[in-house]
């Protein structure tokens, strides 16, 4: 992608430091957070200084590739076991993360080298599956269509281009005159901040909307269809996405919406038979009760926006059940929600 004249991707890595943009600073300072070893990606992850399914899972890949550059020979193996319990500790709910952190741990018992070669291995495919998955979206995308999205899943929650922004970056180059209504997706307004930004840049009509307006665009026939993203998918199809995903899916169903989850194989997760085996992960009150913002200096500063005193209540995550799921986009076409779907789209 991008920014400033010049290309990025979402996160990278040189020599034996993760190279990602913080993701916290956006849309306000564009930065490049530094990680030199896996307890600073790890940190990176936990803390959102980079988040979304797919760049959550590349940093995990490459934090576990570190952490085997890292390993003395007199503790090796102790080391290494040390840093995969670190990684996988950040963030529950994300299958690719998990994925990512397997596959390097696999491959460095082979060798370091095949270690890192492995991290960049998943870095390069999760770009690549997102670029098909905007091919094969496209086609769900008609002129004139008018777009919801929640919280970010574009090439900022991947490592480029995204899942469920991807499909819209195409229809757009494509020519295809479209719109997008961008949930705001409180608490930590990953639409407002991050895929407002991503689709300014881009040059693609937008507004940014409440949480809470969804159901009266829809009602209003305003959406045409409604594409999310997805970080962990189980294999009866019910999907974990970001808090109010799951009210927009019934919303969707209630007005005869297409609902869409845009998500590569690598979310699908073989070892859970559906959504009830899902963590959901819960995040601190403070996301709810605080938010940030630069003041007329530019500072970024933290505002109290709820009322003093009170508790806040904060999961991160819901569960939509796959009945309400129209279809899932993947890298390999677009599937239904089902068991039997899913099993052939992973060749089980």
């Amino acid at each position: 992608m991008r920014v400033e004249n010049k290309e990025y991707r979402t996160v990278w890595m040189k020599g034996q430091t993760v190279y990602m943009i913080e993701q916290n600073l956006l849309p306000f300072r564009f930065k490049i957070y530094r990680s030199k070893d896996h307890f600073q990606t790890a940190h990176a992850i936990k803390t959102m200084i980079i988040r979304g399914a797919g760049a959550i899972g590349a940093a995990a890949g490459y934090a576990m590739a570190q952490a085997y550059l890292e390993a003395g020979k007199d503790n090796f193996r102790e080391y290494i076991e040390k840093a995969r319990k670190t990684i996988e500790s950040t963030r529950p709910t994300a299958q690719n993360l998990f994925y990512a952190v397997e596959r390097v741990y696999r491959a460095g018992k082979t060798s370091v080298i095949a270690a890192v070669k492995e991290a960049r291995a998943i870095a390069d495919e999760d770009a690549s599956a997102s670029q098909q998955i905007g091919k094969f979206g496209n086609d769900l995308i008609k002129e004139g269509f008018r777009i919801e999205t929640h919280c970010n899943a574009g090439w900022l929650a991947f490592v480029d281009y995204g899942t469920a922004l991807s499909p819209i970056y195409v229809a757009h180059k494509s020519g295809k005159k479209i719109f997008v209504y961008v949930d705001e997706t409180r608490p930590r307004s990953q639409g407002a901040r991050l895929t407002a930004w991503e689709l300014k840049n881009e040059e693609v009509p937008h507004v940014i909307i409440p949480d809470n307006a969804g159901a009266y665009l829809m009602a209003k026939g305003m959406i045409d269809i409604m594409i999310t993203g997805a970080d962990r998918i189980a294999m009866n199809g019910d999907t974990a996405n970001k808090i109010g995903t799951f009210e927009k899916a019934i919303a969707a169903r209630e007005f005869g919406v297409p609902f869409y989850i845009a998500a590569p194989t690598s979310t699908f997760d073989i070892a859970c038979p559906s959504g009830n085996s899902i963590t959901v992960e819960e995040r601190s009150p403070d996301e709810v009760i605080y938010a940030e913002g630069p003041d007329e200096k530019g500072k970024i500063r933290k505002i109290q926006v709820c009322s003093p005193g009170s508790e806040a209540f904060n999961p991160a995550f819901d569960i939509t059940p796959a009945k309400y799921i129209t279809g899932i986009i993947t890298e390999k076409g677009i599937i239904s929600p089902d068991s039997l779907s899913i099993k052939k789209l992973l060749g089980l």
